[in-house]
């Protein structure tokens, strides 16, 4: 194996590549991307889904982690969320929530995450009628969660999917503040099924803002297209978020074809304000 030190990515530290993180299902991970991500040095956040977790076994997860721990690759992860709702008025959901977030622990013991993204399962379609209920349905579970996560090293990040604006998961963030959690904006999601404006978010979030989903889109379907394909202002984003934050957010890349990767790296190396 070659260590992270005898890589010549210790002489490619200011290369976009090795300063962002780009999104990759496990499962394509593990099908023949990995060599793709050490060859090109690009930090993965890596997707788990039921599938996954169902499928592969410990020793598989640990031959990915020991790769991309070896050649010295920066880690991020994105926990399942489809079907899933911590704030469901449904015992037998939340359980299933729980499950596999419990699956998902031993994994950030072994790959030691930078952050860990979850969606926060919130749909004012579904639960807006009983909003109180579901935060405190869900609030004892991202707690747990945000404990256990937390005294491994990594840091609980909550994203946007559906909500309408920030309100509607602001006194969820701050709630959880005692475990050190933090939002993660997703510009694509803001931009599709958000109300509020993109400066409305990053003024309320911005005391939490910990990490960055980027994508682009016209606002009508969750493209995912490599920023600047759409019509996301990203300049205001990189602009208020460097006014306002003191420290740069973890940075991830969303593209859904691998035709949109590099287009997104060399959007950021041009634009990236850090």
């Amino acid at each position: 194996m070659v260590s992270g030190k005898s890589i010549q990515g210790q002489k490619k530290m200011n290369d976009p590549k090795t300063r962002f993180h780009v999104n990759i299902p496990f499962r394509m991970l593990f099908a023949g991307y990995l060599p793709k991500f050490i060859a090109r040095r690009m930090n993965p956040e890596i997707g788990f889904d039921a599938e996954a977790l169902e499928l592969h076994s410990h020793e598989e997860f640990r031959s990915v982690s020991r790769q991309l721990r070896d050649h010295g690759l920066e880690i991020t992860f994105h926990f399942p969320y489809l079907d899933l709702s911590p704030g469901s008025p449904d015992r037998e959901v939340r359980k299933l929530t729980v499950r596999r977030f419990e699956q998902m622990l031993p994994l950030v013991s072994l790959f030691k995450p930078k952050t860990a993204v979850c969606h926060t399962g919130y749909d004012s379609v579904r639960y807006g009628f009983m909003g109180d209920a579901w935060l405190r349905n869900s609030l004892p579970i991202w707690a747990d969660l945000a404990r256990k996560v937390a005294e491994e090293g990594s840091v609980l990040v909550l994203e946007n999917v559906y909500e309408n604006g920030p309100s509607e998961i602001l006194n969820l963030v701050e709630a959880l503040q005692e475990y050190g959690v933090g939002f993660c904006l997703d510009t694509g999601h803001q931009a599709v099924f958000g109300k509020a404006s993109l400066l409305e978010w990053i003024v309320a979030m911005s005391p939490y803002l910990r990490q960055v989903h980027l994508h682009d889109n016209f606002g009508k379907k969750d493209d995912h297209l490599a920023p600047g394909k759409g019509s996301i202002d990203f300049d205001l984003l990189f602009k208020e978020m460097k006014n306002r934050l003191s420290v740069p957010p973890v940075l991830t890349l969303e593209p859904h074809t691998e035709e949109d990767v590099v287009p997104s790296l060399q959007y950021l190396e041009r634009a990236w304000p850090w």
